[in-house]
Parts: structure tokens; sequence; C-alpha cells
């Protein structure tokens, strides 16, 4: 039987806005059906991250590596720190028909969108600055000279929203991941991904019938 290629899911935003909070509260509701990409990083781990699960933390030696393979989709540095998204297992889920989450940092996300257009790009965004500085103050893990760059760089990431498909503005995390979850939703129903399935069906169909 003939399968419908997943979705390409992608989630960013400035640091701090929330990007791993909501995107863990998508996954913990029991109805989602999507497959998380986990990124790969040379930065430490934070309290309560785990290795393999919210990302893969690399040496930056071994981040290299994966770059000299071809192995990501994508790649960039912040704030000192390398961000990556391994590509094999993204391919391989999407042709299953399994649509794949990525959250990753602005930069990359202009990156996928150069090479995989048809994703759905939401930008998550913060009520606005002086909640994000808040945010990311909270936090407890950077100096007041690395928050003062993270500030800097978030608003020139914010300039960038307007190359995403959808803006979701993280004031609640409830309600964002509804509205992720919407807009998912509605690019299922979107009529050129109807017609293939109706069209596949057809297919599988009559190739039945020979």
């Amino acid at each position: 039987m003939s399968v419908v290629r997943g979705l390409l899911i992608v989630l960013s935003g400035p640091s701090g806005v929330g990007k791993g909070t909501v995107r863990a509260a998508v996954f913990d509701r029991e109805d989602h059906n999507y497959v998380y990409s986990v990124s790969a990083t040379t930065r430490q781990s934070r309290p309560g991250e785990v290795h393999g699960v919210d990302y893969h933390f690399v040496t930056h030696d071994e981040f290299k590596e994966l770059i000299d393979q071809d192995a990501l989709l994508e790649y960039a540095e912040y704030v000192g720190n390398f961000y990556g998204t391994p590509i094999a297992k993204i391919e391989e889920e999407l042709a299953k028909g399994h649509d794949v989450f990525l959250e990753i940092e602005v930069q990359g996300a202009m990156k996928v969108r150069e090479r995989m257009p048809e994703g759905v790009f939401i930008f998550l965004a913060p009520p606005n600055l002086g909640e994000l500085e808040n945010r990311i103050t909270n936090r407890g893990t950077d100096s007041q000279e690395v928050i003062y760059e993270r500030m800097q760089k978030a608003r020139e990431e914010i300039e960038l929203m307007k190359h995403y498909d959808y803006v979701v503005i993280n004031d609640e995390v409830e309600n964002a991941v509804d509205q992720i979850n919407a807009i998912i939703c509605s690019e299922h129903l979107k009529v050129e991904r109807t017609i293939e399935k109706i069209q596949r069906d057809i297919h599988d169909y009559f190739q039945k019938g020979d």
C-alpha cells in the first residue's frame, strides 16, 4: 500500500521563549502522533535534561565528525555552542508517513527552510521582550553578559518571523500546544495533501484489481 509522506514540523523561536517546555507538553498529550527529532549540541546539559531524549550531547570533535559525514540536515553556532539536526532518522520517518517534529534554533530553521521548503514552520514568540528576559534570567544558567547576548540575538530572530508559516504566542503553555496541534491538523486537511491521499488510494485500489 502506498504511503503519503509525513509532515516535517519545525518549531523555533528565541532562546528562553519556552520551546522545550512547549514541545514537551505537545508530546505529553496522549493523542499526539508525532516523532520527535532529537538535535545534537555541544553545549552542557541543563538540570533535568536527558541525553538522547532532550538532546544528543556531544563534544566539539564529535560534532565536527557529523558535519564531515554530511549527517546533519542543518547546523548552526549559537552563543559559542553548536546545534544540529541529524538527517537520517528524519527521512526514514517521513517516508513511513510519520509526522516529524523538530525543535531547533531560528538560524537552523532558516537552513531547513532552504532544503525542505515543504515543511511547516512555526515561530514561537514571547508575549513581550520583558517577559523573555525574565524567563532567561529565572533559568539561572547564564551570566548577565550572556543574557544580554541572548536578548540582542532575540531581537534579530524576531525580525525573521516573517519567513515562517505561523506564529504562536507562548503566553500560556497549554494554549500554545492547542494552537500548534490545530495548525498541524489544518495542514493535513489542505487540498494538495488530500488530493495526494485520494490519488494514492485510487492507484492502490485499481492495482489490486489487476
